[in-house]
């Protein structure tokens, strides 16, 4: 039986540092962004939050979807895209857009060290000006014809744990043996 050697401090591949930041433009639903700021601080991600917001981020919807961890998620608020983009300044090879339109599926998005995973609000999806500008590193979860797209924390669970599959395993808790 193989056991696997698991690392407490995640994010780490043969002594890299991977450092992951999700991006979410213009979401909607507080379920969802509450949602995703648990997976950021479960794996060590940085959240960017690109106004304008449906909500509130003070609602008690959003603290209550991301428990009582919400005030320890690494997680900033951008007034625009153009902002995020000229202070993060992603290199090409650093971003991974995601939506239903994408070019190839997402096991094929790069890994490089520092990766941001874009996505697009819960009703709309991106702007056609970011899909357009990067249009080379969008990506598509596959998805039958049966149902419209997925639920956005979902989406961006799966592209995130995707991205980590290299890192060396980790897990916070110990394990029974």
């Amino acid at each position: 039986m193989f056991t696997p050697k698991l690392n407490k401090n995640p994010l780490h591949n043969n002594n890299r540092h991977l450092e992951r930041h999700i991006v979410l433009v213009a979401p909607e639903i507080h379920w969802n962004t509450g949602n995703i700021g648990r997976t950021c601080l479960a794996t060590g991600t940085y959240l960017h939050i690109i106004k304008p917001l449906g909500f509130s981020l003070d609602s008690r919807e959003v603290q209550r979807a991301g428990l009582d961890y919400w005030d320890r998620v690494k997680l900033t608020l951008w007034e625009d895209f153009n902002a995020f983009e000229l202070e993060m300044a992603p290199k090409e090879d650093e971003i991974a857009v995601f939506s239903k339109k994408g070019a190839a599926p997402f096991w094929s998005m790069p890994s490089p060290v520092r990766l941001f995973l874009i996505f697009g609000s819960e009703t709309k999806g991106l702007p056609e000006e970011i899909l357009n500008k990067y249009a080379d590193a969008t990506f598509y979860i596959p998805i039958t014809t049966d149902t419209r797209s997925l639920n956005l924390s979902t989406a961006a669970g799966i592209a995130l744990y995707e991205s980590l599959r290299l890192a060396e395993p980790f897990h916070g808790w110990p394990q029974e043996k």
